[in-house]
């Protein structure tokens, strides 16, 4: 393992309620599965403060040395739109309105938020798994939890027996309900008098004959409900057992809930040793809604084409905001709060630029290796974002006060320093230098300008104004080439 003598990661457990030293199951491999999107509307913003939460700890977990697997589906058949037993599927919903195949609505919505998660500089996962690409395991699975007496059928449609289960596992540890406060607060529904139990959730849906996604199943034609994929296919890619599985808050209950049930059922062991939850986002101290005009998608933030925000902000300072609130809070977005975060990562970002050019002493004036390990401290401690952008800010301090001569560092500690901060900044929170870019961009607006100037000079034959300008160039590490089809430039 990489930095052994500093590893000792904690990570809040959902399930036990606190936070625990971090043991894989096996030695140097995690095995991750994260919820995916379901895939009938534009990511929002809320969606993808759980996908970048979970992509620092994918990056964390690998920058410490573990080999991880990580799995987060694609939801694409099976959510209902009251996230229940009932109602329309989310994307047939969706291909009717827009007079689509449902898998038209599928490929456009995959592909944004292919597109959102790579502006964002998220690591893709090791498999991305569909639902409608796992129907026979879905089936599997439904079989055996039969088997093992936890499900029924009634009318083509296969549901889990909650009270079955509860006498023999605890039902609602996750989320921390009791099976009967549950029972007191359900009532019974239209078209749900088919289930033993109102508790009772469907493995296997009967589809009508108007239903646009079907499949054949020992049942009849139907789809499999929302719970069941994300069990049948962490099962398939990771084991019967695995270390991490993520997620949203909102989804806890009943969602993880129910996979909790699943897998007991089937595999007669809980599916997962750690459980980790990311919390919400406000914006503007309110609950981000469609339905009260209270949203903002991520291209209306990079665009700047929205209501709520003085200017655009692009994806890196987006992602640095998020980065200032432990995964496990709420963020507020405010145009204040991202004008905030603007000047902090510039900050930051310029204090890495100028690593490269600090002087070196013979002693260093601060404990580097304190420093460092402060970085290593602040994410071993449930990931905890925050502490650690405040540590590394501790140290841009201590870079501007090298760069005025205020304090020193030695070499050995210069070296260490530059390849841990930028670890941190770039491996671990995932963030690119854009100033970079905006550097890079106004050095080609200039070289335009200048090689224009140099060719005006040329086709009045003043060679004298060509060859200074090139030679200018030269002596500031720029070499000029010309040729037929005109003069090109490189930085050596």
């Amino acid at each position: 393992m990489k930095h052994q003598m500093i590893q000792d990661l904690h990570i809040y457990n959902s399930l036990t309620r606190k936070k625990e030293k971090f043991i894989p199951i096996h030695e140097n491999f995690v095995g991750m599965y994260v919820c995916g999107p379901t895939v009938y509307n534009n990511v929002h913003l809320g969606n993808c403060r759980t996908f970048i939460s979970f992509d620092v700890v994918y990056r964390y977990l690998k920058f410490l040395g573990y080999k991880v697997r990580y799995v987060r589906n694609i939801t694409d058949v099976g959510h209902l739109v009251d996230d229940a037993d009932d109602g329309e599927d989310k994307i047939a919903k969706k291909a009717k309105i827009d007079r689509l195949e449902p898998m038209e609505v599928v490929q456009k919505y995959t592909l944004d938020f292919h597109n959102v998660m790579r502006q964002f500089n998220t690591l893709t996962p090791s498999i991305e798994p569909t639902a409608t690409g796992h129907i026979i395991e879905q089936i599997e699975m439904i079989l055996e939890i039969i088997k093992n007496g936890y499900a029924y059928e009634v009318n083509g449609s296969v549901y889990f027996d909650v009270e079955k289960y509860n006498k023999d596992y605890p039902y609602g540890e996750l989320s921390g309900r009791k099976i009967e406060d549950l029972i007191a607060n359900t009532r019974e529904l239209d078209g749900q008098d088919e289930k033993r139990n109102p508790l009772d959730f469907a493995l296997w849906k009967n589809a009508s004959d108007e239903h646009l996604m079907k499949w054949p199943s020992p049942w009849g034609l139907g789809f499999p409900g929302w719970h069941l994929e994300c069990s049948a296919m962490s099962t398939k890619y990771l084991g019967e057992k695995f270390d991490i599985h993520g997620g949203g808050m909102d989804l806890k209950f009943p969602h993880h809930e129910c996979e909790i049930a699943q897998g007991t059922a089937s595999n007669q062991c809980t599916p997962v040793n750690y459980w980790m939850h990311g919390n919400m986002l406000t914006l503007n101290g309110k609950k981000m809604s469609k339905s009260t005009g209270n949203s903002i998608l991520p291209h209306e933030l990079f665009t700047g084409e929205n209501d709520f925000m003085e200017k655009p902000f692009s994806p890196m300072v987006v992602r640095f905001f998020m980065m200032q609130a432990q995964y496990r809070s709420t963020l507020d977005f405010t145009s204040e709060a991202l004008l905030a975060a603007e000047k902090g990562y510039i900050k930051l970002m310029n204090a890495l630029n100028l690593l490269d050019t600090l002087p070196a002493s013979e002693n260093s004036s601060q404990d580097v290796g304190k420093m460092i390990q402060s970085f290593y401290d602040a994410m071993n401690d449930d990931f905890n974002t925050p502490i650690l952008v405040a540590n590394l800010f501790e140290a841009v301090k201590y870079i501007n006060n090298i760069t005025t001569g205020k304090e020193q560092i030695k070499k050995e500690d210069l070296n260490q320093l530059s390849t841990e901060m930028k670890g941190f900044v770039f491996d671990v929170l995932g963030l690119k230098n854009e100033e970079e870019n905006h550097g890079n961009n106004r050095l080609e607006k200039i070289m335009n300008l200048v090689l224009d100037l140099r060719q005006e000079a040329r086709a009045r034959k003043d060679w004298e104004t060509s060859d200074k300008i090139r030679d200018g160039l030269k002596d500031a590490g720029i070499i000029v080439k010309d040729s037929k089809e005109g003069s090109t430039w490189e930085v050596r």
